[in-house]
Formats: C-alpha cells, structure tokens, sequence
C-alpha cells in the first residue's frame, strides 16, 4: 500500500504486503500525474464526463467513477456484504476503516476538507482496496482485502500509523478533533463477555437498513409476539402453578432456570426455563455434548448416494436432570416461562434457538449467521422438521433458511405445528 504526499517519497513511506509488512518498499510507482489527477476534483471530472454529488455530502462519489475508486454508500455496503461472504467462503480476514466525518461536513469549508480527505484515502490505499460511503452523510470507509490471517494485526496497526501521520501532515488540530477513525476486523473475535456482544455491527449495515415491507413485517410478528406470549401467560397460568409445585416437591432449588444465552449480534440476555435439573450440577456434560454435537461434522460419512451422513449426539440419560425434569423436557413445558422473554422484547415466539455463550465460541463463521436478523424464538424451523435428532450444522441450515425466507404466514404455520410436536416429543430429550 504506497503512501504518498505531494512532495517526493522519502525513506520513512513503505509498501504494506502481505507477509514481512515493515521491510518492504513501493512495489507500484505513484507519479506526480497521478497525484495531481487525485488532488484535482477539476480533472476527475473532465476524464469522466460526470460530475460528484455535491449537495449537503460533499464529495459524494458517482457509482460509475470507477477512476476515483470510491462508491457512494448502495454500493459501498453492497461490496461490503460480498466480502463478509467471500471470507465465510476462503476464511481469509479483512480490514474496516471507518471515518466518521460528519462534523466536518457541517461547516462551510468542507467541500476542500473532504477534497484533502479523499485525496489522502486513495493516495494511502492500494488499488485492491475498497473505498467509499459507508454512510452518506456522516462516514467514508475503506475494506482493506487481500491480508494473510497471521498478518491482520500488524496490518491495522501500520495501517493506523501511516494514515494518521497523513491526517496530521495537511489538516490542523481543530480538523482532527473533528474526525473519527476506527477499525474493525472480520471475523470478529468471538468474545461472548464483550460489552455489546461479540459481533460487530459496523459489518452488517445491509441488515440495519429498514425497508418499508421489512417495517411492516417487524410491526407484524412483534405484533403476534405480544399477542402470543399474552395469551399464552394466560391460557397456561395453572400449568406454571401446578409445575412449580411439582419442581419444589421433588428437588431442592429454585423453580426457575435463569441462563446467559446469546441474542441478536451476540447481545447477551437473561433466558428462563422451568428448572429440570438438579441445582449445583457440573456443567461439563453438556460442555462436551456441545463440542461434539458442533464438530460432528467431521466425521460425516459419504452415502452411496453422494449425500452425507453426520452422526447425531445426544444426551439421553443425563444424570442431571430430576424425575419432573425429564417429563418438562420431553413434552417442552420447561419452555414456557420463555413467554416472559417474549413479552419482555428479547425473544420471539418464532426463531433460531439463542446459544449458550460457551456454544456461541464453537461456531463457525457461516454458523453466526442465525444471530444477525432476527430475535431468537421459543419454536422454529427446525424444532418442528427434527429437534434433537437433526446435526448441529443442519439446524443451523434450517435457522438460516427461515431467516432469508420469513414471511408472516410462515410464523403462522410454525406455531400451529408446534402443539403437535410437543405432544409426540419426538427428537425431545
């Protein structure tokens, strides 16, 4: 990545590789044609016969300036969410700088200020890079690609410095203050005790954006959320009155169940359930049960028919659980307190099942995907196709599935299945 300035490259301007980043040097010759075909907004738009978007966001660049290297914010969050893609793919990280800019972009001088801005960021960059609007009217960014997993913290660390050092070369002291810089790794490091939860949202700006069918339809199923979870109190009351009693007259402990579990972008939440074990228990079992329910997949055998076939695990004869606790489970009445969760906004009737934050640091990359749309759900696809009878990596397809193919009356469908499924118990352990 050539760093340059208006003056010759002096001894200090390296080129970041991909491997040794401090002992290399520019590897692509910058011309001072080049720099002037940067700095000149004039000559930019004379090579491309269009003109920047200069309203209330300065230097907003057109989609088709390819020359420039920068998209307005569509298509800078598009590019975005491939490379997401792409490196749930190649697993391969890349790098997210963002500058959030949106004070500079109040005062009268900000078209020259953002002019100094882009010319840096293209002048600092290499061509592989990606640079835009991450938001329109407040925020550039750059998806720094193409850097080695080994080499990804030395890589935002040089990267910092040098483009910093640029910052404070050509603007003053009251500019800076104006700016914000951060940066943001893919895959984030999956740290379930985080503040906020361990997934960044700054990856995920495609799924923020609310369309008006994707109002409409939150309005919806929060609306059924409400409703359900209401009805269900209700209609359920002398349950919760007879269980409890049950659960005190056979074991010593609370009647309920309170557990950490994992929400929407790893925010974590309080999840209650009917107590079916027996309290102070080892959570071990189920540690191991976890880790092997997770990485069955590696043990999948090929069918004659080119499919797979994954082992399933189980814990049937979990000496944790007491004599009530395996009937609540069995039949699922232990979920029922989860109403609560639902009436209270942190969970949904209808969803991916939320994971134990020890569960959450076992997954895969593409396995995170069932934390990033929607809440988590008391029932859902896969609780009613196979329960605990189906692989940890086809639930996980299921979640997905229901996720990118939601609609009002596929809620509807899975609520009305469930009953049924609880009456069998199939695949309920």
């Amino acid at each position: 990545m050539p760093l340059i300035s208006t003056g010759a490259p002096d001894e200090s301007m390296k080129c970041l590789q991909r491997r040794d980043w401090p002992d290399k040097t520019f590897d692509i010759p910058v011309t001072s044609e080049d720099i002037m075909n940067i700095a000149s907004l004039n000559n930019l738009e004379a090579q491309t016969n269009r003109k920047f978007q200069l309203y209330s966001k300065p230097l907003v660049f057109d989609r088709s300036i390819r020359n420039s290297g920068f998209y307005v914010e569509n298509d800078f969050v598009e590019m975005l969410s491939r490379e997401r893609k792409r490196s749930k793919r190649t697993n391969m990280p890349f790098l997210l700088m963002l500058l959030n800019i949106k004070k500079i972009l109040q005062l009268k001088s900000s078209r020259e200020n953002i002019r100094t801005i882009a010319t840096l960021l293209r002048a600092t960059t290499r061509e592989t890079d990606i640079k835009g609007w991450y938001r329109d009217d407040s925020t550039m960014g750059v998806i720094f690609v193409g850097i080695e997993e080994q080499d990804i913290d030395l890589a935002k660390e040089i990267i910092a410095r040098k483009f910093e050092q640029k910052l404070k070369t050509h603007l003053d002291q009251e500019l800076l203050d104006m700016i914000s810089i951060t940066y943001h790794v893919f895959p984030e490091k999956c740290d379930a005790d985080k503040p906020g939860g361990p997934l960044e949202p700054a990856f995920y700006p495609d799924l923020a954006k609310n369309s008006a069918s994707k109002m409409i339809g939150s309005f919806l199923k929060r609306s059924v959320d409400i409703m359900g979870s209401t009805v269900g109190l209700l209609l359920f009351s002398p349950l919760f009155l007879i269980i409890s009693i049950l659960i005190r007259a056979t074991s010593e402990g609370p009647v309920f169940f309170r557990q950490q579990r994992v929400g929407p972008f790893g925010k974590p939440f309080t999840f209650l359930k009917f107590r079916s074990m027996y309290v102070n228990n080892d959570e071990t079992i189920h540690r191991e049960y976890v880790t092997s329910l997770i990485e069955g997949n590696k043990n999948c055998e090929q069918n004659s028919d080119g499919g797979a076939k994954c082992p399933v695990y189980k814990i049937k004869a979990d000496p944790r659980i007491t004599p009530i606790g395996k009937f609540l489970r069995k039949s699922s009445l232990d979920e029922l307190p989860q109403f609560l969760n639902v009436l209270k906004g942190e969970m949904s009737i209808v969803g991916p099942r939320p994971p134990i934050p020890y569960e959450f640091e076992k997954y895969d990359i593409w396995h995170r995907e069932r934390l990033l749309r929607m809440k988590p759900g008391i029932t859902g696809l896969w609780q009613i196709t196979g329960r605990s009878s189906t692989s940890f990596d086809e639930m996980v397809r299921l979640d997905v599935k229901y996720l990118r193919e939601w609609s009002f009356w596929r809620d509807i469908v899975i609520i009305l299945k469930t009953p049924w499924v609880m009456v069998k118990g199939k695949g309920a352990y």
